[in-house]
């Protein structure tokens, strides 16, 4: 098998990072489409739509796109408070809870 810079040898790719061309293109597509298909409003008005007419499609997008580590306040841990509601019907006797 001839060596790199050698006739007939695979050449090294592309470098660390870059964008296949393909799929810069197709991402550009898709990008226009979208903005083509909001109207005025855009790609946001098409994101808008499609968040009430597929929420599930809508939702795996979002989850892709947002971060996937989340920090609290100051970049604290995330504080889980919970909040419990007792129904109580009036003149019921309340004080063994």
């Amino acid at each position: 098998m001839p060596k790199i810079g050698e006739a007939g040898a695979p050449t090294p790719g592309r470098k660390k990072g870059q964008v296949n061309k393909t799929t810069a293109l197709l991402k550009d597509a898709i990008l226009k489409a979208a903005e083509a298909a909001g109207g005025k409003g855009g790609t946001v008005a098409y994101l808008t739509d499609q968040a009430k007419d597929n929420p599930a499609a809508f939702l795996s997008l979002l989850g892709k796109v947002l971060p996937t580590q989340i920090s609290g306040e100051d970049g604290g841990p995330v504080r889980v408070g919970v909040v419990e509601w007792h129904i109580v019907r009036p003149g019921t006797d309340t004080s063994s809870r």
